[in-house]
């Protein structure tokens, strides 16, 4: 192989792997409508008590994750700030089962669930405190249409 080939192979897998870090990088904490269902205090193996009335953060992490958390702490400050609202922490470090069952693929994920217990937003990733708010206030919309 000639130096010239060996460097346009490198410079294409540079560019591959740049391309693809920040398709990654703009999806990581974007809000996702689910198709997820029904979310029992069963199924995710929590006291029923946990969930709100209004909604519930239903945040999946495990012992290694690094931005886990930050994203306890923000999703516990939002759900002590909205009536109704509460933060469920769900470790999977043990629980492969659980992250088959909810397809998580990374964490942290977040699942934003109504009052009813059905699933309405995922993100996946670290979220920012204004999409949280948002999908909150999203399914305050949903309540009143």
């Amino acid at each position: 192989m000639s130096p010239l080939t060996a460097v346009f192979i490198a410079l294409g897998v540079v560019l591959v792997a740049v391309g693809l870090g920040l398709t990654l990088r703009a999806r990581d904490g974007r809000v996702r409508e689910t198709g997820q269902g029904d979310v029992t205090a069963q199924a995710l193996d929590v006291d029923p008590s946990a969930f709100g009335t209004r909604a519930t953060l239903v945040q999946f992490s495990t012992e290694m994750c690094a931005r886990c958390p930050a994203t306890r702490r923000l999703l516990t400050e939002i759900a002590d700030e909205r009536d109704g609202v509460a933060h469920v922490d769900v470790d999977l470090t043990d629980r492969a089962d659980l992250a088959r069952d909810f397809h998580v693929i990374q964490t942290p994920t977040t699942l934003v669930i109504d009052g009813a217990r059905v699933a309405r937003a995922r993100i996946g990733g670290a979220p920012n405190r204004e999409s949280v708010l948002a999908a909150l206030d999203g399914l305050g919309a949903r309540d009143h249409a």
